[in-house]
């Protein structure tokens, strides 16, 4: 394996027409872009650090509807740390989880690519840097990361949303990373959005109340009201990359099957852009969000 490429990461070369739909669209999707053996590899890695954790430490819920999330100290303290967060069904009247544990997490975050020498391997990769250069960043930060597990039969539903509502910088710059480690399906929760919705602008800031609160609230920019004959649906199959405008809608309708629906997302924003104390995403005083390894730089081998 090469040294600053630990998991055998092919460079991918966006084509003109690529760049373009990606701005014209506000999403692009591209098959093959991970292997199989690299999706298996962070799925591993992942049922190792679920191991590590104790249901019975902290149980803070991922509300899936994105404008009334609970927020806690838990999930607020959550930026450079790796945080687990249950499913609103995963529990039964009496508290109790009605499943065992790898099946009652909705996700895990939010420094996965800063606290993990794997992901981080991963996500910093010059791979993931190149490709958010080539569609117009300057200097490309990992600002969080989710392992996202879409549950078979619980996986909840995610409202339409923007990533550029929680993830905030002027001028404009958020680019998510959506990688499926699993095959994403109409059955089990795959992404829906709206082509060309980016162009209508950010609608809504989720932030603090102010600087180092934890409470929050959702600040209406604009209003608008997606339309759902607009959506359409984005089916991928296992190792596929969705690249996600930052003011893009997009949403996931609940995972009712008995399939999984694995999934790893990495935001990055542009290191040259304001990015507000207000929102909720902060790291401790005088650290930065991470920077990608550069084409000859060294990185930890797997």
């Amino acid at each position: 394996m090469g040294a600053n490429n630990p998991l055998d990461l092919d460079v991918l070369t966006l084509s003109q027409e690529q760049v373009e739909d990606y701005h014209e669209n506000g999403f692009l999707v591209i098959e093959s872009a991970v292997s199989g053996v690299v999706c298996e590899t962070l799925k591993k890695r992942m049922s190792q650090l679920m191991t590590e954790f104790d249901p019975n430490s902290v149980r803070s819920i991922f509300t899936t509807n994105e404008q009334t999330r609970h927020t806690d100290q838990y999930f607020m303290a959550s930026a450079n740390k790796i945080s687990y967060f249950f499913e609103e069904d995963a529990f039964d009247a009496l508290g109790e989880l009605k499943q065992a544990l790898p099946l009652s997490i909705n996700k895990v975050g939010h420094g996965l690519h800063t606290q993990d020498d794997l992901f981080k391997a991963f996500s910093l990769s010059s791979v993931w840097k190149g490709l958010l250069e080539q569609l117009g960043m300057v200097e490309p930060r990992a600002a969080q990361s989710m392992y996202i597990f879409k549950q078979p039969g619980i996986g909840g539903e995610v409202n339409c949303h923007q990533d550029s509502t929680f993830l905030y910088t002027t001028p404009m710059s958020v680019v998510g990373l959506w990688f499926a480690l699993e095959d994403a399906t109409l059955e089990n929760g795959c992404l829906w959005g709206i082509p060309g919705g980016h162009r209508q602008g950010l609608l809504t800031r989720f932030e603090r109340v102010s600087p180092a609160a934890t409470e929050t609230t959702m600040v209406t920019l604009k209003e608008h009201i997606w339309q759902p004959d607009k959506l359409v649906s984005m089916p991928v199959p296992k190792g596929s990359l969705v690249i996600l405008n930052g003011e893009f809608p997009h949403l996931s309708y609940a995972n009712r099957s008995d399939t999984s629906r694995h999934a790893y997302a990495l935001h990055a924003v542009d290191q040259q852009c304001d990015y507000p104390a207000e929102n909720w995403l902060q790291l401790e005083k005088g650290q930065e969000f991470a920077a990608f390894f550069s084409a000859d730089a060294s990185t930890i081998g797997v």
